[in-house]
């Protein structure tokens, strides 16, 4: 164990200032969002710096890294659970709805059918995979037979996309 401490704050200070934008690097790469990335990569730190008496100082980083993977997973999970419900939403109670939300509605869900429709095959195939299935990025590499790393990019390039389209929408 090293005699440095992360609970001191001279030393988490000196992790932070030399691991700030690698994490920050990782989180956009998982998630393919600017502000996205920042938050993950601000929420870890602060995950670190809370259990600063449980991690030893050697092994910060790899423990930084497996927070922002973790945050970013619970992050995708709480969307889809999200995506399943506005799915499920319209045939809960449509008679409370206004004919106008109704029709927002069916024009935003053929405008993101049309969104994921404007995706290459691949980004497509990734992404549903990811999102509708629940697979993880090795399960999908391992059924394409491509490398987790092209996982990750195609999905990469797939949310850019929609975030682009969807945010014209």
């Amino acid at each position: 164990m090293s005699d440095k401490s992360l609970c001191d704050e001279i030393y988490f200070n000196e992790f932070y200032t030399s691991h700030v934008q690698s994490a920050s690097n990782f989180a956009y790469y998982k998630s393919g969002d600017k502000n996205t990335s920042l938050d993950l990569a601000q929420e870890a730190f602060i995950k670190v710096w809370e259990q600063c008496s449980k991690i030893d100082f050697t092994k910060a980083k790899s423990y930084l890294f497996t927070v922002i993977n973790n945050l970013f997973l619970n992050k995708v999970k709480h969307q889809k659970v999200v995506f399943e419900y506005a799915k499920s939403s319209p045939y809960l109670d449509v008679n409370n709805q206004s004919p106008e939300y109704l029709l927002e509605e069916e024009e935003f869900k053929d405008k993101l059918q049309n969104a994921i429709a404007g995706l290459t095959e691949g980004e497509r195939e990734v992404f549903l995979m990811n999102r509708i299935d629940g697979k993880k990025y090795r399960e999908i590499a391992e059924l394409l037979e491509i490398s987790q790393k092209a996982v990750e990019k195609r999905m990469s390039s797939a949310l850019k996309k929609l975030r682009n389209k969807i945010d014209r929408i």
